[in-house]
């Protein structure tokens, strides 16, 4: 048989290319699932694959739920090395919430607490009483002072002078609007100020004892009510709690 005359027995146009042929494109592994978002991100996740055999087989997937680090884990195709995945949730603390160190600890020299109230007005349920306390803050390291050196010359007992001006120059307590994680609602709270004066040197921490109570609240709701989305959604994928 003539291979060159078979070759172009039938007619058409024919493209002739010499030279070494390309190589084939080499046969990589399947890029595994890592998502982390928020703490709807498995839900969300679910709610778009559940129907979709070749992304989620629910015999083949298991979620962990951990309320002390406030997150769920799903875990797909776990017996698959090539296909096997996780997807995590995850309930974080808001970024501007932690900017303002309440409960944490964080002092404030009362200079940057009043600038920092005055960048951050939009979280004051009261912006007037946002601009009082911003004036009071920047008047208070002189107050103090001046009271230090008065208390001084008239006869060294500072204590009581100390706390008169602690307590009648600042607020005991302010009102803020803000979330306490991502991706919920913000919480009306209200936050209290306290004052420690050692010497010259001028402290002030923020405390929120309802802040605390709603973060409890807010962190089992919120990881129920993925929980039973999670079900409704895929009720085959066995939920494991730690």
């Amino acid at each position: 048989m003539n291979t060159e005359k078979n070759l172009f027995a039938l007619p058409g146009e024919y493209i002739i290319r010499e030279g070494k042929a390309p190589d084939e494109l080499p046969n990589l592994k399947p890029v595994p699932i890592n998502i982390s978002g928020t703490i709807g991100t498995v839900t969300e996740f679910l709610s778009k694959r559940a129907d979709q055999p070749d992304q989620i087989n629910q015999k083949q997937c298991h979620i962990i739920v951990s309320r002390e680090a406030i997150q769920i884990q799903l875990i797909v195709w776990e017996n698959d090395p090539y296909f096997g995945g996780k997807v995590l949730a995850k309930l974080e603390t808001y970024p501007k919430f932690e900017e303002f160190g309440i409960n944490n600890g964080k002092v404030w020299t009362p200079t940057q607490l009043g600038l920092f109230f005055k960048m951050n007005r939009a979280f004051f349920t009261d912006k007037s009483e946002n601009m009082h306390l911003v004036t009071e803050l920047m008047n208070f390291t002189a107050t103090v002072n001046n009271s230090i050196e008065k208390s001084a010359k008239e006869n060294g007992d500072r204590t009581d002078k100390f706390a008169q001006t602690v307590d009648s120059n600042l607020p005991k307590a302010f009102t803020l609007i803000i979330p306490l994680f991502k991706g919920v609602p913000a919480e009306q709270l209200e936050v209290e100020t306290f004052a420690n004066v050692n010497g010259r040197e001028i402290g002030f921490i923020l405390l929120s004892p309802a802040a605390n109570q709603t973060m409890e609240e807010i962190r089992d709701s919120v990881i129920d009510k993925e929980i039973a989305q999670i079900k409704i959604l895929c009720p085959d994928i066995a939920i494991i709690e730690e």
